[in-house]
């Protein structure tokens, strides 16, 4: 396999990414986490021109992101990210407690349900919806159903590392956008996020505040009200 030019050898370890996608970003942040930046390489790809190599020699779902791993190539970042955690050394991240592992799943299946809410929001016209408030106010619920750490499973998890880069947009959009703070009457939400960005795991992959911005509202083609 050449990759730009340069032979790649079998035992490859690529993680293809955009270096703006929130999908993608979930899963630069397990292998940070998992400490695996010399073992897993980053491999950024340009989603608004996409080289053609990617999906003939790598993925052919022609998405990001994706793993190639024992000669094979693993795409969806939720499958991803456990993938990362399971199959490679470094600190757990999700708890041994089945409590735990359960209600992990049930915020799995819940967060494509709440990128939808917010997505629809800020594409809409009109002011936000009492949907988008039920969806923070869900989060805040879960965030008070362990009391041993900040995050949703009590300790820093997959969990967090799914709903972290989609929160982080999220926040910065609808305070831009409809004049909507997400913080504001949920103080576990904003601790949350307080403790998030103390973790170099995460913060090493954000981009520029005002670059996200940009990129975001011309993807979702929003301006603000």
């Amino acid at each position: 396999m050449e990759l730009q030019g340069k032979l790649i050898p079998s035992f490859f370890l690529g993680l293809y990414v955009s270096l703006t996608c929130p999908y993608a970003q979930r899963t630069w942040i397990a292998r940070n986490y998992k400490g695996l930046q010399e073992k897993i390489k980053l491999v950024p790809i340009d989603l608004q021109n996409r080289p053609a190599w990617y999906k003939e020699k790598v993925y052919s779902g022609n998405k990001v992101p994706s793993l190639e791993h024992n000669n094979e190539v693993k795409g969806e970042s939720l499958d991803l990210i456990k993938y990362i955690n399971e199959h490679f050394e470094g600190p757990a991240l999700l708890p041994d407690d089945p409590a735990k592992q359960q209600f992990a799943e049930q915020l799995f299946s819940y967060s494509d349900d709440f990128n939808k809410v917010n997505y629809t929001a800020l594409m809409s016209k009109e002011d936000v919806s009492d949907e988008v408030g039920a969806a923070y106010d869900k989060l805040e619920h879960a965030l008070s159903k362990f009391d041993d750490g900040p995050f949703f499973l009590g300790q820093f998890s997959l969990v967090d590392i799914a709903y972290a880069p989609f929160i982080e947009r999220f926040h910065m959009l609808l305070l831009d956008v409809k004049k909507y703070d997400i913080t504001k009457g949920r103080p576990k939400l904003e601790k949350w996020i307080e403790e998030l960005n103390k973790i170099d795991a995460y913060t090493s992959t954000r981009r520029d505040p005002q670059e996200i911005i940009s990129y975001s509202k011309k993807r979702l083609g929003v301006a603000r009200i």
